[in-house]
């Protein structure tokens, strides 16, 4: 008798989770997504319909990865990152179809809580901080600080974000709190911190 050999996680009949991959429990891959050679996906991650993730890409555990995101080499997401529609990430710089610049890949680290909106392209090269906020259509052409709330092409920061998604309003002494979770935030030196 055969041992065993079922998943943990779930794969659509449609999904392709190619050789190599490491797929934590609790995932769910649904219709038309590819999952290509050497990945790693954390626990109770979400991937919505004809998303791509290429080769070598880590995940951490419950990232969320709507519909129709494309996920490059070189890019790697924390705990609990969002990703949403359309969202897009790129490695190459200067891509021309006639030069092969697989050895050239850019890296691209998103941190822990962070969450891209719908149709945001990420240009490759640039880290985007633990619970940014990034606005949906943004272009994302520097690195991104922690907490931080970026719009637009280029994205430009537009303020700070609490762990919640709440924009923060500073007082005078630097201070301000989440409105649905009342944790503390303190902005010193151009840089915010969750202090309570």
């Amino acid at each position: 008798m055969q041992p065993d050999t079922t998943p943990e996680y779930y794969a659509h009949p449609t999904a392709v989770v190619d050789e190599g991959c490491e797929i934590g429990a609790g995932t769910k891959i649904w219709h038309f997504t590819h999952i290509m050679p050497n990945c790693r996906i954390g626990r109770k991650c979400n991937f919505g319909q004809n998303v791509v993730v290429s080769p070598g890409v880590i995940l951490g555990n419950n990232v969320k990865v709507q519909n129709n995101v494309s996920i490059y080499t070189g890019v790697t997401c924390d705990d609990d990152v969002f990703l949403g529609p359309s969202c897009v990430f790129t490695n190459v710089t200067n891509p021309r179809s006639a030069v092969n610049r697989r050895d050239q890949y850019a890296k691209t680290h998103v941190g822990q809580g962070a969450s891209i909106g719908a149709n945001a392209t990420i240009v490759c090269g640039h880290d985007i901080g633990k619970f940014a906020f990034i606005g949906a259509g943004a272009v994302v052409t520097k690195n991104v600080p922690d907490y931080a709330l970026v719009i637009g092409n280029p994205a430009r920061q537009a303020g700070w974000m609490s762990e919640y998604g709440h924009k923060l309003s500073f007082n005078a002494e630097g201070l301000a709190h989440c409105p649905e979770s009342g944790q503390q935030y303190q902005l010193r030196d151009g840089l915010v911190s969750r202090i309570a």
